[in-house]
C-alpha cells in the first residue's frame, strides 16, 4: 500500500525504490487501470533506472473520477466553512508530520536536492493551512437599495475543477490548486505530470484519512490525452494548469468549447535587474537562487541577468566562484545543492541551449557540460554543471527562449531607462528582480516591469500569502493570497422586493 511506501522513506535511498502501487485514484481508494497496454516508464533521473509504469486513464475512467468528485462535491459544498476549515487543518498536520519522508519520494521521482524538497512539502501544509483559515471567512454583501429592496450577494463554489500539474514541483502544485479549490466548496480532479506520477496520490489519501467526503480530491495519470477528455468534459467547471506556453493555448482552446474559466501558469523568461550601488553579496546569492533552484527548472526564474557595466566584473567573478561551489550529486545526500535534471531528453535540450549560445558567441565561464558522479549508481543520472554565459547579447535564443536548466545568461546595461526597455521586450512576464539600495529607484523600477511578480533584494521566495500568477503570455489568474478565492468560486446576486412590485403594466 502506498503509506507503506512512505512509511519505508527513511531507509530508502538513492537506486533502491521501486512503486508497484496503482497510482490513480477515486472514490476514496486507488484504482487499477483498466488498460495497460499503454504504460509508459517513468525513471529516477538521479540513477536512470525504471521507477515504476505510468499507465494513462481513458475516457471511462475520466468519467468516474468525475462522477466521484461530483458526488463529493454535492456534500462538501454544503458543509459550513468552519468544517472545511477543520478537515483541512488535519490534512495540513498529517503532511507536516509526514514531511521527510513525501520530501524524500519527491526527489526520487523529481530528481531536486532534499533540501528544496523539503521546502517545497512545507510550502505546500502552509498553503492548505492558510486557506483553511480563508475558508470560513467567505461571504457576501448586502447592499440596500430605495424603498424596503435591498440586495445581497453569495460567494458559491464552481463544482468539479480540474487541476493539471507541472513536473517540477508535483506535490506543492497539486496543493496550490487544492487548498484553495477546497476551501470554496469544490472538488478536485488532478493530473499530474506524467514523468512525476508519485506523490499526488499521496496528497489523495492524506485528504481522505483528514476526512473529506471520498472522491473530493482524485487523481488520473496521464498524458496529453487525458488531458483533454478532463477539459472536454460537460461535469467539469473550471480548469487549472500549469505548464508551457504551447500547451497552456490549446488547454485555454479546449476549455473555451465549454466556456469553462482557467488559470494558467505558463513559462518565464524573467529578468534580474543588479544596479551598482547593490549591496553585491546580496545581488550574487540572489542570482544563483534566480537560476539554480531545483536545477533551474523553475518557471519564475530570472535567467536574463541585467548587471550594470562598473560593477559587471566583480560580479561575474563572485557569481562564478559560488556556482563552481555547488555541490552537484546524489539528491537524497543533505549536502548535495543540486540533484539531477528531470529526463535525459530534457538533459540533452538544455545542453543544446548552451552549445548553441557558444555558436552565438556568448562566453562559458564555468560550466554547461554533463556531469558525472563518482558514485556507481548515478552514472546513468541526468546531471549537468550549472552553467555561467557571458558575452550575451537580447538577440541570443539563449536570452529569448525558456531554457528550464541550471543557465544563467549575464548581460550588462547602462542606465535604468535602457534596462528596464529590454527588460520587458519579451512575450513572457512571470515574475522579475532588481537588486538596488535607492528605495525610490527599487519601486519606480517595480512599477515599470511588466511581470506579475517583483522581487526586490531577493528572488524566488514563495509565501503561501501573496498571489503568484502572470502578465502577457506567461498566463492569467492568480495562486495563493486572498484573491486566489475569486478564481475558485462565483458570485450569485439576490435581489429582495419587501413592498409590492411597481408595475409598467
Amino acid at each position: 500500500m502506498a503509506q507503506s511506501l512512505v512509511d519505508s522513506m527513511p531507509t530508502a535511498s538513492t537506486g533502491s525504490v521501486a512503486v508497484t502501487d496503482h497510482l490513480n485514484f477515486w472514490g476514496g481508494k486507488r484504482v487499477k487501470p483498466r488498460d495497460e497496454k499503454n504504460a509508459e516508464p517513468v525513471f529516477e533521473p538521479a540513477t536512470g533506472r525504471v521507477l515504476c509504469q505510468m499507465i494513462p486513464c481513458g475516457a471511462e475512467e475520466v468519467d468516474e473520477a468525475i462522477k466521484s468528485a461530483h458526488v463529493a462535491y454535492l456534500k462538501w459544498s454544503k458543509m459550513a466553512g468552519m468544517e472545511r476549515a477543520r478537515v483541512m487543518l488535519e490534512a495540513a498536520r498529517i503532511i507536516r508530520e509526514r514531511r521527510d519522508n513525501i520530501a524524500k519520494l519527491e526527489v526520487i521521482n523529481n530528481g531536486k536536492s532534499i533540501v528544496e524538497a523539503q521546502v517545497d512539502i512545507d510550502i505546500a501544509w502552509q498553503c492548505i493551512e492558510y486557506f483553511a483559515g480563508l475558508a470560513a471567512t467567505l461571504s457576501g454583501q448586502h447592499i440596500q437599495l430605495p424603498g424596503r429592496t435591498f440586495a445581497y450577494t453569495r460567494r458559491e463554489p464552481l463544482g468539479v475543477c480540474v487541476g493539471i500539474g507541472a513536473w517540477n514541483y508535483p506535490f506543492q502544485i497539486a496543493s496550490w490548486k487544492s487548498a484553495p479549490a477546497l476551501a470554496c466548496g469544490n472538488a478536485m480532479v488532478f493530473k499530474p505530470s506524467p514523468m512525476t506520477p508519485v506523490t499526488a496520490v499521496i496528497l489523495a489519501e492524506i485528504y481522505k484519512e483528514a476526512g473529506v467526503p471520498e472522491g473530493l480530491f482524485n487523481v488520473v495519470q496521464g498524458g496529453a490525452e487525458t488531458g483533454t477528455l478532463l477539459c472536454h468534459h460537460p461535469m467539469v467547471a473550471k480548469v487549472s494548469f500549469t505548464g508551457s506556453v504551447p500547451t497552456g493555448k490549446k488547454i485555454m482552446e479546449m476549455s473555451a468549447k465549454g466556456v469553462k474559466p482557467v488559470t494558467l501558469e505558463l513559462g518565464g523568461k524573467s529578468p534580474l535587474i543588479i544596479f551598482e550601488d547593490c549591496e553585491l553579496d546580496n545581488a550574487v546569492k540572489g542570482a544563483l537562487m534566480a537560476n539554480f533552484l531545483s536545477q533551474g527548472e523553475v518557471c519564475c526564474n530570472g535567467t536574463r541577468v541585467f548587471v550594470q557595466r562598473a560593477i559587471l566584473p566583480k560580479f561575474l567573478e563572485a557569481v562564478v566562484k559560488k556556482t563552481k561551489a555547488i555541490v552537484v550529486g546524489d539528491p537524497l545526500l543533505e549536502g548535495t545543492r543540486m540533484g539531477a535534471l528531470i529526463s535525459k531528453p530534457h538533459l540533452e535540450k538544455v545542453l543544446g541551449f548552451v552549445d548553441q549560445a557558444k555558436k552565438q558567441g556568448a562566453n562559458v565561464l564555468c560550466g554547461g557540460e554533463p556531469f558525472i558522479p563518482s558514485d556507481p549508481k548515478l552514472k546513468g543520472g541526468y546531471f549537468m554543471s550549472p552553467c555561467i554565459l557571458d558575452n550575451c547579447r537580447d538577440d541570443m535564443t539563449c536570452v529569448k527562449e525558456e531554457i528550464f536548466g541550471p543557465v544563467m545568461s549575464v548581460l550588462p546595461f547602462d542606465t535604468e531607462e535602457e534596462v528596464l526597455k529590454r527588460a520587458n521586450n519579451t512575450t513572457f512576464g512571470l515574475a522579475s528582480g532588481v537588486f538596488t539600495r535607492d528605495i525610490s529607484r527599487a519601486h519606480r523600477v517595480a512599477e515599470n516591469l511588466e511581470a506579475g511578480t517583483v522581487f526586490i533584494n531577493n528572488y524566488n521566495i514563495s509565501p503561501v500569502e501573496v498571489p503568484f500568477g502572470g502578465y502577457k503570455m506567461s498566463g492569467f489568474g492568480r495562486e495563493n493570497g486572498q484573491v486566489t478565492i475569486e478564481y475558485y468560486s462565483q458570485l450569485k446576486t439576490v435581489v429582495v422586493e419587501m413592498g409590492d412590485v411597481e408595475s409598467h403594466f
